[in-house]
């Protein structure tokens, strides 16, 4: 793409070259490609959305209707060939459709060549121009992008500000603006001596008042750029020689906290390389901009004037998406927790891991993951829960949209790590990303993984927990000398882990797994030394555990770790707890 800017206007004329192969076994009569920028109109599907939805992002809210055409977004197609051929098109909204001249056979390439002009509209959602940091330009999906096509078929998604999924490319981008704008971006710049500003020690050159900034990024789906006069550079060369990058504003609320970052993202990208799989990018910058923080191949465009921690935090999230996001490439409208869910996991375990060294302040926590578990209780009370399995843009509040995709999707992980074992579990999670990377996995692929790790049968969880709102939620029924009863409450089965502490202070310890399971974890981290009882047939409500003779019990307990999502702990534990406020006579 060649983008030319023009400042006055806050518009850029496009041109876009770009060589399709059609890698499916089906032939293409049509093709489509997102507008992203149409939906910051009055009476887009975002702005309508927004308006009507019972809980509106405060972000959005009315702001889109009462924007003025100046501040508006397009992006207005001037002409698409195929092969030079002339091409009919129209645009519905967000979505441009295209009729073919002629049908792309499967395993052909064809040449696309546009012109566009865009229009960069205000700030209001992840992409824009004036953000409330003063940042100038945070430009993010602003070019017509070709929709996903899998055994699916088309993606055309309507844009209305949740997810993304789009197919893998290799990007040539030259941006041309004013020499005084500093550019941050997706792809590694190719002509630095030209650049300065921190690229190289060379001064920027002159050339008709712009300079021309040209980019190249290799196996993304997008493509992201900022600019802004005042930027601050910093560069970092990363343990493993990945170039980490830093565009920022300086100023009292922001020198000391960007200066310090370099080092803590160094560690971070040196934690996930080594737990969950290596950055096959050469490069990674965040970027001062947006509106509060989002992903992007290569980069991401995180607000900066932020104390340390939120900083960190939000630099974390991001730069984790990157391999949920940008490698992985799940399709993030079907699948959104499978990019959030496993985000949030994931930056979970590395914002513990630097406290544990110290490299930011806080106390380590044993499983910092219980939070998100005890979050998605909480929601399936809330009576607003809808099931993993829907849409992204088809919930009925942003509420439910985000305790899907963030919270349960996180607290999912922790279930699959209490099913499968601490052991099964690390391995299941880095041979994912080593054999999914660039090829956009559905659920079902990574629970083939998770199954093949540990020789378990799992389908039954994707089922319960994914597909409904069913909950988990176990109780210890009744007791005896030599056995326990234990009653399944809830829908979901789940094996149990049961700690039954003995009247001389000694445990024994109790593993159940479920005849569904076809197997049995091994010895995790948080339950450990325990003795494998017959599996439970999943269709019985209730399970004698037999505990041996003689047994002068005291204490009974499911799950002591905390770790299996029961939306009702309080009968997990015998005896009952007692708490001062309660009357003991009741």
């Amino acid at each position: 793409m060649e983008l030319d800017v023009n400042l006055k206007k806050h518009q850029f004329d496009g041109i876009q070259k770009v060589k399709y192969t059609n890698n499916s076994k089906d032939t293409l009569h049509r093709i489509f490609y997102h507008l992203y920028f149409n939906a910051f109109k009055p009476d887009s599907e975002m702005d309508i959305m927004s308006r009507t939805i019972k809980d509106p992002d405060r972000r959005i809210a009315d702001r889109i209707k009462n924007l003025r055409k100046s501040e508006q977004g397009f992006v207005d197609v001037k002409s698409l060939t195929m092969d030079g051929k002339k091409t009919d098109f129209k645009v519905s909204g967000t979505i441009l459709e295209v009729d073919l001249p002629v049908p792309i056979l499967p395993g052909k390439t064809v040449k696309l060549e546009m012109e566009f002009l865009s229009q960069i509209p205000l700030q209001i959602r992840r992409t824009g121009r004036n953000n409330s940091e003063g940042i100038e330009y945070s430009v993010a999906q602003g070019y017509p992008k070709i929709c996903g096509y899998d055994e699916q078929g088309w993606h055309a998604n309507p844009y209305i500000a949740r997810e993304f999924y789009g197919p893998f490319g290799n990007f040539d981008v030259t941006i041309k603006m004013p020499s005084e704008y500093i550019i941050a971006g997706t792809g590694v710049l190719q002509n630095p001596e030209d650049i300065g500003y921190g690229y190289s020690s060379e001064e920027p050159k002159k050339r008709d008042k712009k300079l021309e900034w040209h980019f190249k990024a290799e196996k993304v789906h997008d493509f992201v750029w900022a600019a802004d006069p005042d930027y601050k550079h910093i560069v970092h060369k990363a343990y493993d020689g990945t170039i980490l990058r830093f565009f920022y504003q300086e100023n009292e609320k922001t020198k000391d906290n960007w200066e310090n970052l370099p080092k803590v993202m160094d560690a971070v990208l040196e934690y996930v390389n080594t737990n969950y799989g290596k950055y096959p990018y050469p490069e990674y910058s965040f970027i001062q901009g947006g509106d509060g923080g989002m992903e992007y191949p290569m980069a991401t465009l995180i607000t900066g004037e932020r104390n340390f921690a939120s900083l960190v935090g939000v630099s974390i999230h991001e730069m984790v998406h990157s391999w949920y996001q940008g490698v992985i490439a799940t399709n993030e409208s079907l699948y959104h927790w499978m990019d959030e869910g496993f985000t949030n996991y994931v930056s979970t375990e590395v914002f513990n891991h630097l406290k544990k060294y110290k490299l930011i302040p806080g106390i380590t926590e044993d499983n910092p993951q219980l939070s998100s578990v005890k979050g998605y209780i909480n929601f399936t009370k809330t009576g607003l829960e809808e099931a993993m399995s829907t849409h992204a843009d088809h919930f009925n509040s942003n509420a439910a949209y985000g305790a899907a995709s963030y919270t349960k999707g996180q607290a999912f992980l922790e279930q699959i790590r209490y099913i499968v074992g601490e052991e099964y579990f690390k391995k299941g999670m880095k041979r994912y990303f080593e054999e999914w990377k660039f090829k956009h996995p559905n659920p079902n692929d990574f629970f083939r993984v998770m199954e093949k790790t540990s020789g378990m049968e799992l389908d039954w969880f994707r089922e319960y927990f994914v597909e409904t709102t069913h909950t988990i939620d176990y109780a210890l029924k009744d007791f005896g000398f030599e056995s326990i009863i234990i009653e399944r409450v809830g829908r979901i089965p789940m094996p149990l882990d049961i700690t039954v502490t003995l009247e001389n202070g000694k445990t024994k310890k109790f593993y159940i797994p479920l005849d569904i399971m076809r197997g049995e974890k091994k010895e995790d981290g948080y339950f450990n030394d325990f003795k494998i009882q017959k599996p439970w047939n999943w269709v019985n409500k209730n399970y004698i555990l037999n505990l041996g003779e003689n047994t002068n019990m005291i204490k009974v307990q499911i799950d002591i770790s905390g770790r299996m999502a029961d939306v009702n702990p309080s009968d997990n534990n015998f005896p009952r707890p007692t708490f001062a406020d309660e009357d003991p006579t009741k």
